[in-house]
């Protein structure tokens, strides 16, 4: 690859790995708790509310029903509004972080439904409160698990990120279908496989490694 084609592919992975971590950051801080309430509501939880259950997993299932692409494209108009464009990296993180929510979100929920009920119900008996069995029963006993699915959404969101691409997002999705594709450059589609491969192999590998080590504390 020529030097001009490698400072574009640098520049291109660079914006795939900050559309991953920024959509993957707030896709944590609003699924986790968004899990959490799921599971607090539930029958039998620990702030049962049906109506409220119900209400937040109509809203998680509508919201993953919809492939990407067409929620990529049904976005641009909140996309435009929040970030004032509809193409480029950061305006790819908006339909990103809004897609990965809810999938983090059923993926905490089935994480927390694992944590042992014995456990709540000592807490209970302690005399603690919701926030105390959140805090020091729910969260630090489903941790493991919830390292585990966040590190399943970053390895989604790496492969929406390409697909963002597409519709003009940046990162090695947008470089991969106008120089690989488009134009025929096959160097460059094989590099932009091979660098995909490593990026996912490497986030797996870290989010296993940090798995092992919470497990060990337990």
């Amino acid at each position: 690859m020529s030097p001009v084609m490698i400072e574009l592919f640098i520049r291109s992975f660079f914006e795939t790995v900050v559309m991953t971590v920024a959509s993957g950051a707030i896709s944590l801080v609003a699924g986790l708790p968004l899990g959490l309430a799921l599971v607090a509501t539930a029958k039998g939880g620990i702030a049962e509310n049906l109506w409220i259950n119900r209400f937040l997993g109509a809203i998680v299932n509508g919201f993953r029903s919809v492939p990407f692409i067409i929620l990529l494209v049904a976005l641009i108009p909140v996309t435009r509004f929040i970030v004032g464009t509809s193409i480029g990296m950061w305006a790819a993180i908006v339909p990103l972080s809004i897609a990965a929510t809810p999938y983090y979100a059923r993926m905490a929920e089935v994480s927390l439904r694992e944590v042992d009920r014995g456990l709540i119900e000592a807490v209970r008996a302690m005399g603690g409160n919701r926030w105390t069995i959140v805090r020091e029963v729910l969260v630090p006993e489903a941790l493991p698990s919830l390292v585990a699915g966040f590190t399943v959404t970053l390895i989604t969101l790496i492969g929406a990120s390409a697909m963002a691409g597409a519709i003009g997002a940046g990162g090695l999705g947008d470089l991969a279908i106008r120089y690989g594709y488009q134009r025929f450059e096959t160097t460059v589609m094989v590099a932009v496989v091979a660098v995909l491969i490593v990026l996912v192999c490497a986030i797996q590998w870290a989010g296993d490694r940090l798995v092992l080590k919470l497990d060990h504390k337990h």
